[in-house]
């Protein structure tokens, strides 16, 4: 597998990357500088050809990873997965809870805010439009270090009631399995055969309530995430005196995911005037197996692009991280909790310099005074911000080989 660097002309337009060789040569003959180390980027501060290959990139979108692989006819220029983030539905929750504390405490005076508000047409839940923009901010990133001619992205459409039933059809879709039940809490108790399923009725407690197997924030009422107990052992379930076996589904979010927000990428992405195609799942599964690849993000972006026989490149691990962590500090003893208000010079992905080695900031605290570093093995040290130098922002997105 081959590493390259990333090459920026005097415009800051972008041109096919070189080998690490090849950049250490520019740099030591002052041709170029370095403008970025994530990934490694030179910019040239000399006049050059600026003669392009036609560059390929595939994007396998998804709920938590985004496979990309950028491909000329010979070489692949670079593959990588990202990792999105997992905590957007419950800070949206939190926020949420926040709000409404305030208006029923403090700001008891304003106007209810749920009946001033309104859906505009295409909208999105916010959880779903943040992963669209993240795939956007992802392709746009990588645009910005490799000529790219053309997008291919892999839409999908999942029919969900099929899935759970194969042999539904025609009138079926529209009778649901709750047809019939007034609420999630009736059905959940007809199909659990009003028996509590931890105790099985040994308890005799006559109660029967609705447990949440994930917690409601993240998992939501649907039937699967629920499940029925007696009063008694619900108690003793929240009070974590005895465990339940029973694991929440999976559900089908991912699905759900791409069949919501497939065509307002694709439509998205266009409007910038790229040149983008389109793919479907069941094509890309059968050029992979055609080229003999494992199923993965990246491997399945390579051949969305097209990739045959050409040489791979080093896979980065991109993840993406909380920019701005001005998080509510709920852990104070002894007073209120409050908000940090205050920007640190330091957030969370920043490179760093400490007597002379790179480290990347994985949070601050003591009130901007100290920050937690890790090292490229993965050794954590805390240090004083006033000892570190600032090398470059981390953006949303650190890549990592």
């Amino acid at each position: 597998m081959e590493s390259f660097v990333y090459v920026l002309n005097q415009r800051g337009e972008a041109l096919m990357p070189c080998s690490p060789r090849k950049g250490r040569k520019l740099l030591r003959e002052g041709k170029a500088k370095v403008i970025s180390r994530n990934p490694f980027t030179l910019q040239l501060t000399i006049a050059t050809g600026e003669t392009t290959q036609e560059v390929i990139l595939g994007v396998d979108g998804g709920y938590l990873h985004i496979g990309l692989s950028a491909i000329t006819e010979k070489k692949e220029l670079f593959s990588g997965s990202v990792m999105l983030r997992k905590d957007i539905v419950k800070l949206n929750s939190q926020r949420r809870s926040y709000r409404r504390s305030r208006r029923s405490r403090k700001t008891w005076y304003r106007p209810v805010r749920f009946s001033n508000k309104g859906k505009e047409e295409g909208w999105l839940a916010p959880s779903l439009q943040h992963k669209e923009k993240s795939h956007r901010s992802i392709i746009e990133k990588l645009e910005k270090i490799l000529p790219v001619n053309e997008i291919v992205i892999e839409v999908a459409s999942f029919d969900i009631q099929k899935i759970k039933n194969p042999e539904i059809e025609g009138v079926d879709y529209q009778e649901g399995e709750q047809k019939g039940f007034w609420n999630e809490r009736e059905y959940v108790f007809h199909r659990d055969n009003h028996t509590c399923q931890y105790c099985q009725g040994k308890s005799k407690d006559p109660v029967l309530e609705t447990h949440h197997l994930e917690s409601r924030q993240t998992g939501s009422n649907r039937p699967d995430n629920l499940i029925t107990l007696c009063k008694t052992c619900h108690k003793k379930v929240s009070q974590g005196k005895i465990t339940l076996t029973v694991k929440p589904s999976k559900g089908y979010r991912e699905a759900g995911f791409m069949t919501s927000i497939r065509w307002k990428l694709v439509n998205s992405l266009k409007e910038g005037g790229r040149n983008l195609k389109y793919t479907y799942g069941y094509i890309t599964k059968k050029k992979r197996i055609e080229a003999g690849l494992e199923k993965s993000h990246i491997n399945d972006a390579f051949v969305i692009a097209g990739g045959k026989g050409q040489s791979r490149s080093n896979p980065y691990s991109i993840i993406q991280h909380r920019r701005h962590n001005r998080s509510l500090q709920t852990n104070r003893k002894g007073s209120k909790p409050s908000v940090r208000k205050k920007k640190y010079p330091y957030q969370p992905g920043d490179r760093v310099r400490l007597e002379r080695e790179l480290w990347t900031v994985k949070g601050v605290f003591n009130y901007g005074e100290w920050a937690r570093l890790k090292d490229r093995n993965g050794k954590i040290k805390n240090v004083a911000t006033k000892k570190i130098e600032l090398v470059k922002y981390g953006g949303g997105f650190s890549f990592e080989y």
